[in-house]
C-alpha cells in the first residue's frame, strides 16, 4: 500500500503531497523534511529505493523535481518506480511538456489526475490512455 506521495523541488518546497494514512500536520511536515533530506543527498549511482523508518521510499528525479512514494516494506519497488514514470508521462501529456509551474498553478488538475491513477493508496488505473480520456472528458465538462 502507498502511504504517501510527495513531489518536491530541489530546495525542499513541496509541490504536491497526498497522504493515504491519517497523520497529524506536524508529522506530515516532519516526513516531508526527512524524505527531502533523504533523496536530495543521495548519490545518483545508488538505487532509487531507500528504507525509511518501517517502510520504503521509492523516488525518481525529473529535472528539478523529486517524485517520492512511501510504500510498505514488502511491496514491489520496480512496480512503483514504473508507476512514478507513468504518472510523469500522464502529466507531461496533459500539460504538454509539464514544468513545476504547471503543478503550482494547476494543482487541482494534478490532484484529479492522481486520484484517477491511485485510489486509497492502491494503484487504480494503469492505462495512460484511459486516464487521459477521463481527464479530457472532465475538461469538456468545465
Amino acid at each position: 500500500m502507498i502511504r504517501f506521495i510527495l513531489l518536491q523541488n530541489r530546495q525542499g518546497k513541496t509541490r504536491l503531497a497526498k497522504y493515504y494514512v491519517p497523520l497529524e500536520d506536524s508529522e506530515k511536515q516532519k516526513l516531508q523534511y526527512e524524505v527531502h533530506r533523504l533523496v536530495v543527498n543521495r548519490d545518483p549511482k545508488f538505487t532509487n529505493f531507500v528504507e525509511f523508518r518501517t517502510h520504503k521510499v521509492i523516488y525518481r528525479r525529473y529535472a528539478g523535481l523529486f517524485f517520492s512514494m512511501c510504500v510498505d516494506i514488502t511491496d514491489n519497488e520496480l512496480a512503483y518506480l514504473e508507476s512514478i514514470h507513468l504518472f510523469v508521462e500522464i502529466l507531461d501529456h496533459f500539460f504538454s511538456n509539464v514544468c513545476e509551474l504547471d503543478l503550482v498553478f494547476n494543482f487541482h488538475k494534478v490532484y484529479l489526475i492522481l486520484d484517477e491513477f491511485i485510489l486509497a493508496g492502491e494503484l487504480q488505473e494503469t492505462s495512460k490512455k484511459a486516464i487521459i480520456e477521463r481527464m479530457a472528458e472532465l475538461e469538456r465538462q468545465e
